[in-house]
């Protein structure tokens, strides 16, 4: 329960100042539920400048996904130069094209039917930084096998979970209904819900600031 965790952190986390530059709330569900002791702060970069800027010069998806989460973690190490900072971002890619979230209704329909019958692949990153300077990162990535996606069924779901999917790139949140677009899914499931959670708790536990 709640208490049982809160008591588990005072007696195994050492107290210091963690923020997840990110406002997003899997992210800081994710963290929650692992009994990593943190705060959260938007930061509120400009990604699409970012992943143009980088796409137009041919730097690789999984490039641009650590130099965003780097972006993301060193603008708020700036302004709280004592706190460990943990920067995420995660892309998805189909061929050579690169996703943006949708940005309505339309775009996610249009999201679902470019996907369907085909394997997209997410890309997360998640970095750590302190007093501006980079101390960990970690990218991995995971394919999502997408099955046949009738028009029948992509109203339906779009009817069911409506806005919400405007939060993910892919229009779909796995936990949830998202789970019925897949045939197949091989990867790890934080690195799904942006945020490869194992390998951030071992450079905790490495950091000293988790107990082994």
């Amino acid at each position: 329960n709640i208490d049982a965790a809160r008591r588990w952190r005072r007696a195994n986390v050492k107290q210091i100042d963690i923020i997840l530059a990110s406002k997003s709330t899997a992210r800081r569900q994710i963290l929650e539920n692992a009994a990593v002791p943190f705060r959260w702060v938007d930061a509120n970069i400009d990604e699409t400048a970012i992943k143009e800027n980088s796409l137009d010069l041919g730097t690789r998806p999984e490039t641009i996904a650590h130099e965003l989460a780097k972006a993301k973690a060193q603008l708020i190490s700036n302004r709280y130069s004592n706190a460990l900072v943990i920067g995420c971002d995660q892309l998805l890619c189909l061929n050579s094209k690169v996703y943006d979230k949708p940005t309505c209704l339309i775009d996610a329909v249009a999201h679902l039917k470019s996907f369907s019958n085909s394997t997209h692949k997410l890309i997360a990153s998640v970095v750590i930084v302190k007093a501006g300077e980079l101390i960990w990162s970690y990218t991995d990535e995971a394919n999502m096998h997408t099955r046949e996606l009738s028009d029948e069924f992509i109203e339906a779901y779009l009817k069911i979970e409506g806005e919400k999917v405007l939060t993910s790139v892919g229009a779909y949140c796995l936990e949830g209904m998202g789970s019925q677009i897949f045939k197949r899914i091989d990867g790890d499931y934080f690195t799904i819900l942006g945020l490869p959670l194992l390998p951030l708790l071992e450079e905790l536990r490495n950091q000293g600031i988790l107990d082994r």
